[in-house]
């Protein structure tokens, strides 16, 4: 499978500096339909792994799209699994990241913890070096509202999965509470959000906003009072907590082909116009690049907060 795209960036992130993204998943199968999904709505909503795409395929393209990086001296702190849906839906999991280890870069997963309850799963994820957790919730009501889970998964199994998970994990362990205003942001879900999130006792635990276009319209950024109010209770509980609520700067790396590059990086990592203009400097290029794509349907362009954003369009063919 020679045209396999699988790789992307390395893009900018606010949780590992300099990330050399893995799409492992086709677009966009999750088990979750969050109402924050900077990808938009889920389109196939499933519970069951499968095996999507050959592992040696995966090894080699983001080996290519590291050696291209390093070629022009783009540094890569680690290579993550972030891809268009739940990273841990698939079955060659376990498999891919043994391969990637090759390459000696430190490898991170960013999961939405659905399957965690799964010791498959959690079998796989012991090898990486860096894991982020979501829980937005740990209320049933609430995870309901803001995750839409797929009707089969229950929280409590989910919760269980992540507390077995931290006594088995050698690596980084983070946990990520996304807050989204009148959704989970009243005082006591962050309460016991806090009460579990220092039972397992994380690396570290962020609280992020939506920073890109959501999947509904309806969803706010708290205020900042709210915001105080999270930070203050996971601080007064001893737990190491970051705000994940700034714009990741424009450090995006040009690799090769400027179209391939936009395209790679808008399928999973919706660029602000900011980033995109660095992007094209760094190539050579201008912003008929962006105009060609849009005109031939390929990417759209958004506003959110009064800023303007490009990502992919998704087909919803399976791939």
């Amino acid at each position: 499978m020679s045209d396999l795209k699988i790789a992307f960036g390395p893009v900018p992130s606010r949780r590992l500096g300099r990330s050399l993204g893995i799409n492992n998943i086709p677009p966009k199968i999750c088990s979750y339909a969050c109402i924050y999904c900077q990808l938009g709505r889920t389109l196939k909503m499933d519970v069951k792994r499968e095996r999507f795409y050959n592992p040696e395929d995966i090894f080699r393209d983001v080996k290519i799209k590291l050696d291209e990086a390093r070629k022009r001296r783009e540094h890569v702190d680690y290579l993550t699994f972030v891809p268009d849906g739940e990273p841990t839906l698939d079955m060659n999991l376990g498999t891919e990241i043994e391969l990637l280890k090759k390459l000696n870069v430190r490898i991170a997963v960013i999961t939405n913890s659905s399957l965690i309850w799964r010791e498959d799963v959690r079998s796989d994820l012991t090898k990486t070096d860096w894991i982020s957790f979501k829980i937005d919730s740990i209320d049933e009501q609430v995870w309901k509202k803001i995750n839409r889970p797929h009707p089969s998964l229950e929280i409590h199994k989910i919760l269980n999965g992540i507390s077995a998970f931290k006594n088995i994990f050698k690596g980084k362990l983070c946990t990520e509470t996304m807050l989204v205003k009148n959704i989970n942001d009243d005082e006591k879900n962050l309460e016991k959000i806090a009460s579990f999130i220092t039972d397992i006792s994380p690396d570290i635990s962020y609280i992020s906003i939506p920073t890109r276009p959501p999947a509904e319209k309806y969803v706010n950024i708290p205020s900042e009072d709210r915001l105080n109010l999270a930070y203050n209770i996971f601080k007064e509980r001893g737990i190491n907590v970051e705000y994940l609520i700034g714009y990741e700067g424009n450090e995006f790396a040009f690799t090769g082909s400027i179209k391939e590059d936009i395209l790679r990086i808008a399928s999973v990592h919706p660029i602000r116009e900011e980033g995109m203009k660095e992007l094209l400097r760094k190539s050579g290029s201008d912003w008929d690049v962006v105009k060609d794509l849009i005109e031939e349907g390929n990417i759209v362009e958004s506003k959110y907060r009064n800023k303007r954003f490009y990502m992919r369009k998704l087909s919803r063919k399976r791939v």
